[in-house]
């Protein structure tokens, strides 16, 4: 097909086309290269303290800084990709993720180290929606479950693989880099996807004229930094009443959000949010999982490396290699949840998912408390084993939940919005932070005696897991708003859904 031949039929790509799935790989690396940037500087956060001089408000703004610029762009970089393309998008954000990855990588000071990972979130904001929609409108319905299963699988993988790969490239201390490689190995897997990405993606956009909404962008990213900065900052400064009152403030700029973007809807049809998205029920209540399981990763994947690495001692390494049966074990029940769980017991799989977390996070804080600062990795098997079942339950099923019902012209709308939501989520965990944890150990003095700071961290954890199970027991509840089974995209959904999806086919060029 020549480049400038255009497709209009109802299926996304001739399924012969075996380029499908080398685009596939590719857009999956991405996703997989920003989940594990997410997560791989948890584990690296004992070196970067200790290099950088770093505070605990720097350190937990070196990762709730990406979260929060990933969760503002994200809306509008899945509007920018429905406007001017899905692939140049994913391009252009994969080379602006790879160059702030080296600027953090050469980071002098916390200062900059903070600044080059917002920037390498925004970045990611403009990379990550193009995804999802790239996979949306390049495999026709009946291929688009198994994809999505994958999906999952490598969300999984992606989330709790980049402590041990932090941890190794820690340990290792290439060429006396300590921690900075972290950043570094981005560098030639972004410039390897730049170059298979232009040749084996195909372009898509959105069917009609689309506007760019700047006031909506404008009225999300107050929003959310009014809430996130002064969870992040409030412990430090003693919580002031400013801070009090931007988080009250914050709920009155949603409120004035969701106003204007009715307006804009009316007015030209162009609104950053596509409100009528959530009128689909599937999609209101996964992105409502969404947001609340954001919430304990945030939590307990910064937590966890602080208890293990400064509360217990332990070293990069040996924390990364304790992480292990988690991963195995949300890629284990990741496969299994959409190849043969979903499409028997529907969402009882996700609530089932919900059930076993709040499990294995019990089990994490009796077995914490028990074994105190003794602690060895094996006896924390049973309740990473647990917990990663339980991840894998629901992150795999919960994207094709939230997505199958979506009208591929806001395709791109859509992927913002999950994405964001999960992002916001994730923020507000590490927001959080300052309050289940910090707000128990209550001094970062580690001049005091090792069994005194071990005790103190292993308490701040528990009670971190304490909330974690509260919110999970929150999500659990959600759940029950999400379909009884899944619908198919097409085949399995009724004639007016199917016909209105197939009406609003995107255009794709080679």
């Amino acid at each position: 097909m020549s480049s400038h031949e255009a497709v209009t039929d109802a299926a996304p790509t001739d399924t012969s086309d075996k380029r499908r799935w080398i685009a596939l790989a590719i857009v999956m690396t991405a996703a997989f290269m920003d989940l594990v940037d997410a997560t791989i500087v948890n584990i690296a956060i004992p070196s970067i303290e200790h290099d950088l001089g770093a505070s605990s408000g720097a350190i937990q703004w070196i990762t709730a800084g990406y979260a929060l610029a990933f969760a503002t762009g994200l809306i509008t970089g899945g509007r920018l990709g429905d406007i001017y393309g899905r692939k140049r998008l994913f391009l252009i954000g994969t080379a602006a993720f790879t160059i702030a990855s080296a600027l953090c990588g050469f980071a002098a000071n916390s200062e900059m180290l903070v600044a080059s990972r917002l920037l390498q979130g925004a970045a990611a904001a403009m990379m990550v929606p193009q995804v999802l929609s790239i996979i949306h409108v390049t495999f026709p319905a009946h291929e688009r479950g198994k994809v999505f299963g994958m999906f999952g699988a490598i969300i999984g993988l992606g989330a709790v693989s980049g402590p041990l790969l932090g941890a190794l490239l820690t340990e290792w201390n290439i060429a006396g880099l300590e921690w900075r490689p972290i950043f570094l190995i981005n560098l030639p897997v972004g410039i390897a996807g730049l170059i298979l990405g232009r040749k084996f993606i195909t372009e898509s956009k959105a069917p009609k004229a689309l506007r760019l909404d700047i006031v909506g962008m404008v009225l999300v990213a107050a929003a959310l930094l009014m809430l996130i900065y002064p969870l992040t900052r409030g412990r430090e400064l003693d919580w002031p009443l400013w801070g009090h009152l931007m988080m009250i403030g914050s709920l009155f700029v949603f409120a004035a959000l969701i106003a204007y973007e009715k307006y804009k809807a009316r007015k030209d049809g162009s609104p950053l949010v596509e409100l009528s998205l959530f009128k689909v029920k599937s999609f209101a209540a996964g992105i409502a999982v969404q947001l609340t399981f954001g919430v304990v990763l945030g939590i307990f994947f910064l937590v966890w490396t602080l208890y293990m690495q400064i509360g217990l001692g332990w070293t990069a390494l040996k924390a990364g290699l304790t992480g292990v049966p988690f991963s195995v074990a949300v890629s284990v029940a990741a496969g299994l949840s959409v190849q043969k769980l979903v499409p028997r017991f529907g969402r009882k799989v996700l609530q089932a998912g919900a059930l076993t977390m709040i499990a294995g996070v019990l089990l994490y804080f009796f077995v914490a408390g028990r074994y105190g600062t003794g602690i060895e990795p094996w006896q924390m098997i049973p309740p990473l084993v647990v917990m990663g079942l339980g991840m894998g339950l629901i992150v795999a099923p919960l994207t094709d939940a939230v997505l199958s019902e979506v009208p591929r012209e806001h395709a791109g709308s859509a992927s913002g919005l999950i994405n964001t939501t999960g992002q916001m989520g994730n923020a507000l965990g590490l927001g959080l932070v300052s309050v289940v944890f910090f707000g128990v150990v209550d001094d970062w003095d580690l001049a005091k005696a090792p069994a005194e700071v071990g005790a103190a961290f292993t308490d701040a954890f528990q009670n971190s897991l304490g909330w974690a199970a509260v919110v999970l027991a929150g999500i659990f509840l959600v759940m029950f708003a999400l379909p009884a089974k899944p619908k198919q995209h097409l085949e399995g959904g009724d004639d007016e859904d199917a016909a209105e999806i197939v009406e609003k086919e995107p255009v794709l060029t080679h």
